[in-house]
């Protein structure tokens, strides 16, 4: 591979960017900073999501999963997710001690959409929400919602991920 190519071919501004692929293309139904009906029960079914972060080690994105519901919508603007420590790392953890931005994306089996939300995290040991389990957590993920948005099925049609013949065994 010649790197000197690479980096001669490199997409480096947004005026490059937007003649390959356009503006960016906002719609307001797909897009709020609130959480409306549609998005509220699209997270009450999800059974799984990717928690994106950041902080001074780096970037971390963290999966996150369990019976759908496991996220709790407190009203239109806040999330809690329960946390009950996985692989020992806490990679998300510390990013959001560092650094509160974070980005979610929430995946529900056989939707053809997938939801997407961003916003400011902290973590909580305030034991009214760790109530809202019936097994506690360790701590909870509060999210404030900032933007809430649906994102079209073209990534998930393509990798065929609901498909019994695009899951390997």
């Amino acid at each position: 591979m010649n790197l000197d190519a690479i980096v001669e071919s490199r997409i480096e501004d947004l005026e490059a960017l937007e003649r390959l692929f356009g503006k960016p293309v906002h719609t307001a139904r797909q897009e709020s900073d609130h959480l409306d009906a549609d998005f509220r029960k699209f997270i009450e079914q999800a059974p799984f999501l990717v928690l994106a972060s950041s902080g001074p080690d780096g970037l971390d994105a963290s999966a996150k999963g369990d019976a759908g519901g496991f996220v709790r919508v407190l009203n239109d603007r806040t999330l809690i997710i329960p946390e009950r420590g996985g692989n020992g790392r806490n990679d998300s953890l510390r990013n959001i001690v560092a650094n509160p931005r974070v980005a979610l994306t929430f995946f529900k089996p056989g939707a053809a959409e997938l939801l997407r939300v961003s916003g400011l995290a902290c973590l909580s040991l305030a034991p009214e929400l760790l109530a809202h389990y019936p097994k506690p957590p360790r701590c909870v993920i509060v999210v404030q919602v900032e933007e809430a948005f649906s994102q079209c099925s073209r990534a998930l049609q393509q990798s065929r991920l609901w498909s019994s013949a695009g899951m390997p065994l």
